[in-house]
Protein backbone atom coordinates (compact mmCIF):
# COMPACT_ATOMS: atom_id res chain seq x y z
CA UNK A 1 0.00 0.00 0.00
CA UNK A 2 1.49 3.32 -0.92
CA UNK A 3 2.14 6.07 1.57
CA UNK A 4 0.78 9.33 0.24
CA UNK A 5 0.97 12.93 1.59
CA UNK A 6 -2.45 14.36 2.72
CA UNK A 7 -1.81 17.54 0.34
CA UNK A 8 -1.59 15.41 -2.68
CA UNK A 9 -4.27 13.10 -1.44
CA UNK A 10 -6.49 16.43 -1.39
CA UNK A 11 -5.45 17.12 -4.32
CA UNK A 12 -5.96 14.19 -6.20
CA UNK A 13 -9.77 14.13 -4.98
CA UNK A 14 -10.34 17.84 -5.90
CA UNK A 15 -8.88 17.18 -9.31
CA UNK A 16 -10.84 14.01 -9.50
CA UNK A 17 -14.26 15.77 -8.37
CA UNK A 18 -13.75 19.42 -10.94
CA UNK A 19 -12.61 16.36 -14.02
CA UNK A 20 -16.10 14.84 -12.57
CA UNK A 21 -18.11 18.15 -13.25
CA UNK A 22 -18.09 19.00 -9.43
CA UNK A 23 -17.80 23.15 -9.01
CA UNK A 24 -14.65 23.77 -7.65
CA UNK A 25 -15.55 25.36 -4.35
CA UNK A 26 -17.77 22.53 -3.81
CA UNK A 27 -14.73 20.30 -4.99
CA UNK A 28 -12.70 21.82 -2.65
CA UNK A 29 -14.87 21.22 0.28
CA UNK A 30 -15.72 17.32 -0.17
CA UNK A 31 -11.67 16.73 -0.91
CA UNK A 32 -11.23 18.75 2.54
CA UNK A 33 -13.58 16.56 4.59
CA UNK A 34 -12.75 13.09 3.06
CA UNK A 35 -8.65 13.62 3.74
CA UNK A 36 -9.35 15.36 7.09
CA UNK A 37 -11.30 11.90 7.77
CA UNK A 38 -8.06 10.04 6.87
CA UNK A 39 -5.84 12.11 8.84
CA UNK A 40 -7.84 11.31 11.98
CA UNK A 41 -7.35 7.96 11.41
CA UNK A 42 -10.76 7.24 9.89
CA UNK A 43 -10.18 5.77 6.65
CA UNK A 44 -13.46 3.99 6.11
CA UNK A 45 -14.62 8.11 5.45
CA UNK A 46 -11.67 9.26 3.30
CA UNK A 47 -10.24 8.60 0.04
CA UNK A 48 -11.89 5.36 -0.71
CA UNK A 49 -15.36 7.54 -0.78
CA UNK A 50 -13.87 9.26 -3.72
CA UNK A 51 -14.88 6.61 -6.56
CA UNK A 52 -18.68 5.73 -4.83
CA UNK A 53 -19.09 9.87 -4.92
CA UNK A 54 -17.92 10.64 -8.32
CA UNK A 55 -20.18 7.01 -9.70
CA UNK A 56 -23.17 9.36 -7.42
CA UNK A 57 -22.76 12.13 -9.67
CA UNK A 58 -23.20 10.01 -13.16
CA UNK A 59 -25.84 8.66 -11.82
CA UNK A 60 -28.02 12.01 -10.48
CA UNK A 61 -27.75 10.67 -6.96
CA UNK A 62 -25.80 13.84 -6.07
CA UNK A 63 -26.16 16.76 -7.69
CA UNK A 64 -22.89 19.06 -8.23
CA UNK A 65 -24.05 22.72 -8.03
CA UNK A 66 -27.38 21.65 -5.72
CA UNK A 67 -29.80 24.81 -4.56
CA UNK A 68 -29.48 25.35 -1.14
CA UNK A 69 -32.88 26.33 0.54
CA UNK A 70 -34.61 27.17 3.87
CA UNK A 71 -37.81 25.82 3.80
CA UNK A 72 -39.20 27.11 7.07
CA UNK A 73 -37.30 29.31 9.69
CA UNK A 74 -37.18 30.73 13.24
CA UNK A 75 -34.14 32.86 15.36
CA UNK A 76 -33.16 29.73 16.69
CA UNK A 77 -34.43 26.89 14.01
CA UNK A 78 -33.63 26.08 11.09
CA UNK A 79 -35.62 23.12 8.23
CA UNK A 80 -32.90 22.96 5.12
CA UNK A 81 -33.45 21.43 1.75
CA UNK A 82 -29.98 20.56 0.21
CA UNK A 83 -31.75 19.40 -3.19
CA UNK A 84 -29.42 16.08 -3.33
CA UNK A 85 -26.18 18.50 -3.49
CA UNK A 86 -23.46 17.23 -1.84
CA UNK A 87 -24.02 16.48 1.81
CA UNK A 88 -20.89 18.31 2.99
CA UNK A 89 -21.77 21.63 1.38
CA UNK A 90 -25.57 21.34 2.10
CA UNK A 91 -24.18 20.28 5.77
CA UNK A 92 -21.23 22.50 6.40
CA UNK A 93 -23.40 25.19 5.55
CA UNK A 94 -26.39 24.40 7.20
CA UNK A 95 -23.52 23.76 10.86
CA UNK A 96 -22.32 27.55 10.25
CA UNK A 97 -26.21 29.09 9.76
CA UNK A 98 -26.16 26.88 13.56
CA UNK A 99 -23.40 28.56 14.90
CA UNK A 100 -24.22 31.74 14.11
CA UNK A 101 -27.69 31.68 15.73
CA UNK A 102 -26.33 30.23 18.78
CA UNK A 103 -24.10 32.73 19.34
CA UNK A 104 -27.00 35.06 18.65
CA UNK A 105 -30.01 32.96 21.17
CA UNK A 106 -27.46 30.89 23.27
CA UNK A 107 -29.43 27.68 21.35
CA UNK A 108 -30.63 26.84 17.82
CA UNK A 109 -31.24 23.52 15.96
CA UNK A 110 -31.99 22.69 12.19
CA UNK A 111 -32.80 19.68 10.13
CA UNK A 112 -31.56 18.87 7.24
CA UNK A 113 -32.84 16.54 4.19
CA UNK A 114 -32.48 15.30 0.77
CA UNK A 115 -28.76 15.52 0.17
CA UNK A 116 -26.00 13.14 -0.49
CA UNK A 117 -23.39 11.65 2.25
CA UNK A 118 -22.21 13.70 4.53
CA UNK A 119 -19.07 11.82 5.94
CA UNK A 120 -17.58 11.69 9.35
CA UNK A 121 -19.54 13.80 11.90
CA UNK A 122 -17.15 15.18 14.16
CA UNK A 123 -16.13 17.80 11.19
CA UNK A 124 -19.14 19.63 11.76
CA UNK A 125 -19.88 19.73 15.81
CA UNK A 126 -15.27 20.44 15.84
CA UNK A 127 -16.66 23.34 13.86
CA UNK A 128 -19.40 24.27 16.90
CA UNK A 129 -15.77 23.41 19.66
CA UNK A 130 -13.87 25.70 17.85
CA UNK A 131 -16.35 28.79 18.26
CA UNK A 132 -16.61 27.73 21.99
CA UNK A 133 -20.08 26.28 21.54
CA UNK A 134 -21.21 22.43 22.01
CA UNK A 135 -22.20 20.91 19.01
CA UNK A 136 -24.39 18.13 18.59
CA UNK A 137 -25.29 16.17 15.18
CA UNK A 138 -26.93 13.07 14.40
CA UNK A 139 -27.26 11.55 10.92
CA UNK A 140 -29.55 8.67 9.04
CA UNK A 141 -29.45 7.51 5.65
CA UNK A 142 -33.42 8.25 5.07
CA UNK A 143 -35.03 5.57 3.10
CA UNK A 144 -32.31 4.35 1.12
CA UNK A 145 -31.57 0.86 1.76
CA UNK A 146 -30.90 -0.56 5.34
CA UNK A 147 -27.51 -2.14 6.44
CA UNK A 148 -28.73 -2.22 10.77
CA UNK A 149 -30.64 -5.30 12.11
CA UNK A 150 -32.81 -4.18 15.01
CA UNK A 151 -31.97 -6.12 18.35
CA UNK A 152 -33.02 -9.43 17.98
CA UNK A 153 -34.07 -9.12 14.55
CA UNK A 154 -32.12 -10.87 11.38
CA UNK A 155 -33.37 -8.23 8.50
CA UNK A 156 -32.33 -4.69 8.31
CA UNK A 157 -34.39 -2.17 9.65
CA UNK A 158 -32.46 1.11 10.18
CA UNK A 159 -29.17 2.77 8.88
CA UNK A 160 -25.84 3.08 10.94
CA UNK A 161 -27.55 6.07 12.49
CA UNK A 162 -24.53 7.69 13.74
CA UNK A 163 -24.25 10.76 16.09
CA UNK A 164 -21.40 13.51 17.44
CA UNK A 165 -20.71 15.54 20.26
CA UNK A 166 -17.80 18.47 20.10
CA UNK A 167 -17.13 20.84 23.31
CA UNK A 168 -14.30 23.44 23.50
CA UNK A 169 -11.69 22.65 25.81
CA UNK A 170 -7.69 23.69 26.74
CA UNK A 171 -6.62 20.44 25.86
CA UNK A 172 -3.95 19.85 22.83
CA UNK A 173 -6.75 17.89 21.00
CA UNK A 174 -10.16 18.39 20.81
CA UNK A 175 -12.77 16.07 23.22
CA UNK A 176 -15.56 14.61 20.90
CA UNK A 177 -17.43 11.76 20.26
CA UNK A 178 -18.15 10.54 17.09
CA UNK A 179 -19.55 6.89 16.93
CA UNK A 180 -22.15 4.98 14.33
CA UNK A 181 -24.99 3.43 16.92
CA UNK A 182 -24.26 0.21 14.75
CA UNK A 183 -21.62 -2.23 16.01
CA UNK A 184 -19.56 -0.30 13.33
CA UNK A 185 -19.72 2.03 10.53
CA UNK A 186 -20.30 0.54 7.00
CA UNK A 187 -17.31 2.18 5.43
CA UNK A 188 -15.72 0.27 7.87
CA UNK A 189 -16.79 -3.02 6.22
CA UNK A 190 -16.32 -2.00 3.01
CA UNK A 191 -12.76 -0.70 4.03
CA UNK A 192 -11.55 -4.36 5.57
CA UNK A 193 -12.92 -5.83 2.09
CA UNK A 194 -10.81 -3.91 0.28
CA UNK A 195 -7.77 -4.87 1.96
CA UNK A 196 -8.23 -8.30 2.45
CA UNK A 197 -8.98 -8.30 6.00
CA UNK A 198 -11.12 -10.39 8.24
CA UNK A 199 -13.64 -8.71 10.99
CA UNK A 200 -14.54 -9.17 14.34
CA UNK A 201 -17.21 -11.72 14.63
CA UNK A 202 -19.59 -9.79 16.70
CA UNK A 203 -19.68 -6.97 13.47
CA UNK A 204 -21.93 -8.18 11.12
CA UNK A 205 -24.71 -11.29 10.31
CA UNK A 206 -24.39 -13.26 6.93
CA UNK A 207 -27.90 -13.58 5.09
CA UNK A 208 -28.41 -16.59 6.99
CA UNK A 209 -27.93 -14.85 10.29
CA UNK A 210 -25.02 -16.13 11.22
CA UNK A 211 -22.27 -14.49 12.53
CA UNK A 212 -19.32 -14.54 10.25
CA UNK A 213 -16.16 -13.03 10.19
CA UNK A 214 -16.04 -12.15 6.37
CA UNK A 215 -16.33 -8.43 5.39
CA UNK A 216 -17.89 -9.54 2.03
CA UNK A 217 -20.71 -11.29 3.34
CA UNK A 218 -21.98 -7.77 3.85
CA UNK A 219 -22.59 -7.09 0.53
CA UNK A 220 -23.89 -10.65 -0.13
CA UNK A 221 -27.19 -10.29 1.77
CA UNK A 222 -25.66 -9.50 5.05
CA UNK A 223 -26.65 -7.12 7.91
CA UNK A 224 -25.06 -5.13 10.54
CA UNK A 225 -25.47 -5.70 14.33
CA UNK A 226 -26.81 -2.95 16.30
CA UNK A 227 -23.80 -1.53 19.20
CA UNK A 228 -23.28 -3.25 22.33
CA UNK A 229 -23.07 -7.06 22.01
CA UNK A 230 -25.18 -8.83 24.48
CA UNK A 231 -26.30 -5.71 24.94
CA UNK A 232 -27.38 -4.36 21.34
CA UNK A 233 -30.52 -3.18 22.80
CA UNK A 234 -28.62 -0.15 23.69
CA UNK A 235 -27.26 0.82 20.65
CA UNK A 236 -30.71 -0.10 18.75
CA UNK A 237 -32.63 2.24 20.89
CA UNK A 238 -29.87 4.89 20.24
CA UNK A 239 -30.20 4.27 16.75
CA UNK A 240 -33.85 4.69 16.68
CA UNK A 241 -34.06 7.83 18.38
CA UNK A 242 -31.41 9.10 15.66
CA UNK A 243 -34.03 7.67 12.87
CA UNK A 244 -36.82 9.77 14.30
CA UNK A 245 -34.64 12.87 14.51
CA UNK A 246 -33.22 12.48 10.79
CA UNK A 247 -36.04 10.84 9.59
CA UNK A 248 -39.12 11.98 10.96
CA UNK A 249 -38.25 15.05 12.13
CA UNK A 250 -37.12 15.95 8.56
CA UNK A 251 -39.89 14.80 6.72
CA UNK A 252 -37.84 12.11 5.03
CA UNK A 253 -39.57 9.13 6.33
CA UNK A 254 -38.39 5.54 6.99
CA UNK A 255 -38.28 2.10 5.43
CA UNK A 256 -36.44 2.28 1.76
CA UNK A 257 -37.41 3.95 -1.43
CA UNK A 258 -37.60 2.03 -4.36
CA UNK A 259 -35.11 4.16 -5.94
CA UNK A 260 -32.32 3.50 -3.06
CA UNK A 261 -30.86 6.90 -3.60
CA UNK A 262 -29.13 8.00 -0.73
CA UNK A 263 -30.72 10.51 1.04
CA UNK A 264 -28.68 11.82 4.41
CA UNK A 265 -31.31 13.84 7.07
CA UNK A 266 -29.71 15.31 9.56
CA UNK A 267 -30.42 16.74 12.97
CA UNK A 268 -28.28 19.80 14.65
CA UNK A 269 -28.05 21.84 17.50
CA UNK A 270 -25.52 24.43 18.75
CA UNK A 271 -25.29 25.14 22.21
CA UNK A 272 -23.20 28.69 23.70
CA UNK A 273 -21.76 27.24 26.48
CA UNK A 274 -21.11 31.25 28.26
CA UNK A 275 -25.40 31.04 28.48
CA UNK A 276 -24.92 28.19 31.32
CA UNK A 277 -21.26 29.10 32.58
CA UNK A 278 -18.51 31.38 31.57
CA UNK A 279 -16.47 29.95 28.78
CA UNK A 280 -13.36 29.81 30.74
CA UNK A 281 -14.28 28.51 33.38
CA UNK A 282 -15.78 25.49 31.46
CA UNK A 283 -12.56 24.97 29.16
CA UNK A 284 -10.84 24.28 32.41
CA UNK A 285 -13.03 22.27 34.06
CA UNK A 286 -13.27 19.72 30.32
CA UNK A 287 -9.69 19.88 30.21
CA UNK A 288 -9.07 19.14 34.38
CA UNK A 289 -11.56 16.11 34.08
CA UNK A 290 -10.06 15.12 30.90
CA UNK A 291 -6.90 14.84 32.42
CA UNK A 292 -8.31 13.28 35.85
CA UNK A 293 -9.48 10.11 33.19
CA UNK A 294 -6.30 10.04 31.49
CA UNK A 295 -4.90 9.55 35.44
CA UNK A 296 -6.72 6.65 35.70
CA UNK A 297 -4.18 3.49 36.57
CA UNK A 298 -4.19 1.21 33.48
CA UNK A 299 -6.19 -1.81 32.78
CA UNK A 300 -3.66 -4.97 32.44
CA UNK A 301 -2.68 -4.97 28.84
CA UNK A 302 -3.57 -1.47 28.38
CA UNK A 303 -1.34 0.83 27.76
CA UNK A 304 -3.41 4.04 29.37
CA UNK A 305 -6.39 5.91 29.35
CA UNK A 306 -7.49 7.91 26.39
CA UNK A 307 -9.91 10.93 26.88
CA UNK A 308 -12.36 10.91 23.73
CA UNK A 309 -10.87 12.50 20.59
CA UNK A 310 -7.21 11.88 21.41
CA UNK A 311 -6.92 8.97 19.65
CA UNK A 312 -7.84 11.06 16.40
CA UNK A 313 -5.98 13.77 17.45
CA UNK A 314 -2.61 11.48 17.98
CA UNK A 315 -3.43 9.56 14.80
CA UNK A 316 -3.73 13.55 12.71
CA UNK A 317 -0.54 14.12 14.34
CA UNK A 318 1.57 11.17 13.26
CA UNK A 319 -0.49 11.20 9.46
CA UNK A 320 0.34 14.66 8.64
CA UNK A 321 4.24 13.80 9.19
CA UNK A 322 4.23 10.64 7.50
CA UNK A 323 1.89 10.24 5.31
CA UNK A 324 -1.43 8.01 4.69
CA UNK A 325 -1.77 4.71 3.82
CA UNK A 326 -3.84 3.61 0.66
CA UNK A 327 -4.91 0.25 -0.33
CA UNK A 328 -3.97 -0.92 -3.13
CA UNK A 329 -7.81 -2.02 -4.78
CA UNK A 330 -8.58 2.36 -4.05
CA UNK A 331 -5.66 3.50 -5.08
CA UNK A 332 -5.81 1.21 -8.63
CA UNK A 333 -9.66 2.86 -8.91
CA UNK A 334 -8.14 6.45 -8.61
CA UNK A 335 -5.84 5.33 -11.16
CA UNK A 336 -8.59 4.50 -13.20
CA UNK A 337 -10.63 7.46 -12.85
CA UNK A 338 -7.62 9.72 -13.17
CA UNK A 339 -6.61 7.71 -16.86
CA UNK A 340 -10.31 8.34 -18.11
CA UNK A 341 -9.46 12.10 -17.68
CA UNK A 342 -6.00 11.94 -19.20
CA UNK A 343 -5.09 13.31 -15.16
CA UNK A 344 -2.91 9.99 -13.92
CA UNK A 345 0.59 11.53 -14.91
CA UNK A 346 -0.34 14.83 -13.91
CA UNK A 347 -1.65 13.55 -9.95
CA UNK A 348 1.21 10.82 -9.96
CA UNK A 349 -1.11 7.89 -10.55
Amino acid sequence: MPRIKAEQLNEIARTLFIASGVPESEASIVARHCIDANLAGHDSHGIIRVPDYIDRVKRGHIVPGAPWSIVQETDTTTVIDGHWGFGYVVTEQAMKMTIEKARKHNVAAATVARQGHIGRLASYTLMAAQHDMIGLITADSGRSPKQVVPFGGRAPRLGTNPLSVAVPSGLDGPLFIDFATSAVAGGKISLAAARGQAIPDNWIIDSEGKATTDPKKHKQGGALLPLGGSEGYKGYGLAVIVEILCGLLTGLGFGVEPTGKHNDGCFLAVFNVNAFLPIARFKQEVTDFAKFLKDTPPAEGSAGVLYPGEIEFQAETDRRKNGVMIEDATWTKLGEIAASHGLREKLGL
